[in-house]
């Protein structure tokens, strides 16, 4: 299986001997650069003489999104400004957005890293990729692109929206991959079946997809539909951008890259660290990162490390598909409920399209869930009893998967807003005083 960076095999030993060696570092010069990094150490009793290996890790505090949006735009940074080459940030949809950079050798890495990503899914020079995430402030566009210019390949950098325009690309420039959210890979396919343009016209082969949770339900659904391997991709601007992880052919976890961003997956009531295949919240350290060393970062994901070893021979630790994350999760009626799980289970029905929504509502102090999901076109009818019978289908499998009453409602084709970016799927109704 095709290996980018001999560091995806490096053993063990040598990997830890690396971390440690990094993270000395990146304290030392972290506790010395940013005065709120170094505010929240001498609170929590901790000098970078304390960290001596990668076991020591658990010695420092925990950042997050709130130290970037208290510290804005530039406050977290640990070299000036004249070092920095580009800013990227997030839409602030929850506050001030949240402002990262880049000095030239974070580029590099930031290259490295995809391009790691883009050789396991069997991507070399001589493949021509399009990059159909958005481009500007987001970091999906540019990290793809970057990831593509570094292996050295064709690159079109054709940014997400007018889904027409994309498919005339997608034939007409011979792309052999793309990079995208799923949800727009679905958009794409349901534009070449409606205007019944062969899968022979494209030459897609490998399509890698991420920025957002989804499901082995709507992996099949892509390949079945473009006619390609999905690859799931994993990263946040937070950390670096796409790139952070990555699947390799086995399709069992992400791959992190670890010898850059140290994974931890800890109890997000506690912070206790957990034990491998336990789920928990995600967390990183950034051990080179120059502009931006995030340590012990919470990302809020939900995931859990897989123990053992991977068959395609990297010795990078490897990550559970997602969960969701714990600022998604819906608790209602005092149960905890991810949209990931209501997609599983539609994406395993006959005669559902991979299109959905939540609606969330409270009245009289009680919650009620209620799933809109679309109906194929070949199983769009009028006849009644056909359709109650998919309805109450549908109703028990989500009802036995949740643990919680649910409303369903089924919908005309197409009649749920499709996405060109992230899918915005749930819709919280609820009023908290």
């Amino acid at each position: 299986m095709p290996i980018y960076d001999p560091a995806e095999v490096m053993p063990r030993e040598e990997l830890t001997k690396l971390q440690s060696e990094r993270l000395v570092n990146t304290v030392k010069r972290v506790y010395e650069n940013v005065a709120p990094y170094r505010e929240k150490m001498d609170i929590a009793g901790v000098r970078p003489e304390d960290i001596r290996s990668i076991e020591d890790i658990v010695k420092l505090p925990f950042t997050s999104k709130t130290d970037l949006r208290d510290n804005y735009p530039y406050g977290l940074f640990a070299v000036p400004l004249k070092d920095v080459v580009r800013v990227h940030a997030s839409s602030g949809t929850t506050g001030k957005q949240i402002v990262v950079g880049y000095t030239r050798e974070d580029l590099k890495l930031w290259g490295n890293v995809m391009a790691r990503t883009l050789s396991a899914g069997g991507i070399t020079s001589e493949d021509i990729g399009q990059c159909s995430y958005g481009y500007g402030l987001f970091t999906g566009g540019l990290g793809g692109n970057i990831g593509c210019e570094t292996i050295g390949c064709v690159t079109i950098p054709a940014s997400t929206g007018n889904t027409s325009r994309q498919v005339t690309i997608l034939q007409d420039f011979m792309p052999t991959f793309i990079l995208c959210t799923p949800s727009y890979a679905l958009t794409l396919a349901e534009y070449i079946e409606e205007n019944n343009i062969p899968l022979e016209n494209l030459h897609l082969k490998v399509g890698f997809f991420g920025a957002e949770p989804w499901t082995e339900g709507m992996r099949a659904a892509i390949e079945r539909r473009l006619n390609l391997e999905a690859y799931d991709i994993y990263g946040l601007s937070e950390v670096i951008g796409p790139g952070v992880g990555y699947e390799c052919s086995c399709h069992n976890g992400l791959h992190i890259s670890e010898d850059h961003f140290y994974l931890e997956i800890v109890d997000p009531d506690t912070g206790e660290v957990l034990p491998d295949g336990e789920m928990g919240e995600v967390v990183f350290t950034c051990l080179t990162k120059q502009a931006l060393p995030f340590i012990r970062y919470r990302t809020h994901d939900i995931g859990a490390k897989i123990p053992g070893d991977c068959p395609c021979g990297r010795t990078l630790v490897r990550l559970s598909k997602l969960a969701g994350r714990s600022d998604d999760m819906l608790i209602i009626r005092g149960v905890n409920v991810f949209p990931t799980q209501i997609e599983d289970v539609l994406t395993k029905i006959d005669g559902i399209a991979p299109h959905y929504q939540v609606i969330v509502d409270r009245k009289d102090n009680k919650d009620s869930l209620t799933v809109l999901t679309e109906l194929n076109a070949d199983k769009f009818t009028d006849e009644v009893k056909k359709l109650e019978e998919l309805h109450e289908l549908i109703r028990i499998r989500l009802e036995s998967t949740l643990g919680i009453g649910v409303r369903v409602k089924l919908m005309a084709p197409k009649s749920l807003q499709r996405s060109e970016g992230k899918a915005v799927h749930v819709i919280d109704n609820r009023k908290y005083d």
